[in-house]
């Protein structure tokens, strides 16, 4: 049976550093050359994913921006992008304005380069720590303090706040749009909470759905830690959370396995593989 393994990257396959650590990288890297499929499923773009991933050998593309797009790794090119129509835009933007809300807004312009405006005059706590941890990236690039030009093919938008706000916001959306929506608790601070807002019909669930198709797939496993990982898990074959998930995550699980400090997703796909190939 050929099986897919994907997992989130913060909070469950990266550790408490928001890196990949030595010993995940080693053994993914290995069963990657056994021919194990292997991927992740992550809110990032490729301009954080590419550095974080360096160290760690997987075939299969990543899918990336909570399924906006997927990325190949070997062609270092964004692949099946979802784009934000014109009226969907202006639909967000007046929700964000009267909730306050400065969301980074991500335009593509072309197949491997995002820009990301903000056209908020300050920036909260939160705000600046995203962007001081992604300014330098070589794939992504910032525009602050300004509006997203009309004619953009904007393919995000990710605000960042009190949870009391964001969540409310969300909800507004939902009642008023059929844009795709992942709201969820910042895993440091659960006071805190993120909106990411995309095109109708993008979600981790249906990029790994027709993943699945593409790599021609028996078996599905996925791994998660956050709300916005259980889309994904109701679509997976075998569903894992790690021990510091989310309540509501280890309820959805099928297994429960060591938390995102101690390795346990990369222990667990070894000892899946090893088990599967018998």
């Amino acid at each position: 049976m050929k099986t897919l393994y994907v997992s989130d990257m913060d909070g469950t396959l990266l550790g408490p550093d928001s890196l990949v650590s030595p010993t995940s990288a080693a053994i993914i890297s290995d069963l990657t050359r056994r021919g194990a499929l292997i991927t992740v499923a992550t809110a990032r773009t490729a301009a954080t994913v590419v550095p974080l991933l360096e160290a760690t050998l997987t075939t299969p593309p990543a899918i990336v921006m909570t399924g906006v797009a997927y990325w190949d790794r070997e062609k270092a090119a964004y692949d099946s992008v979802h784009f934000i129509s014109e009226t969907e835009r202006r639909n967000v933007a007046d929700v964000c304005r009267r909730f306050g809300l400065h969301p980074f807004v991500y335009v593509m312009e072309h197949d491997n380069f995002l820009k990301v405006y903000h056209d908020g005059d300050i920036f909260s706590d939160l705000e600046e720590k995203f962007y001081r941890e992604r300014a330098h990236l070589r794939l992504k690039r910032f525009y602050l303090h300004n509006r997203v030009p009309d004619d953009s093919h904007t393919v995000l938008w990710y605000a960042m706040g009190d949870q009391n706000v964001i969540f409310a916001a969300a909800a507004e959306l939902r009642g008023h749009s059929d844009l795709s929506l992942s709201c969820y608790n910042d895993i440091f601070d659960r006071s805190k909470a993120h909106l990411e807002i995309f095109a109708p019909g993008v979600s981790k669930a249906s990029a790994i759905d027709a993943l699945k198709v593409r790599m021609g797939v028996d078996r599905v496993v996925v791994f998660g830690d956050n709300l916005n990982d259980l889309p994904m898990m109701k679509v997976a074959d075998c569903a894992v959370a790690v021990g510091n998930a989310f309540d509501e995550v280890k309820e959805a699980a099928d297994k429960v396995i060591g938390p995102n400090y101690d390795d346990a997703v990369a222990r667990f796909i070894l000892e899946d593989f090893d088990k599967m190939s018998d």
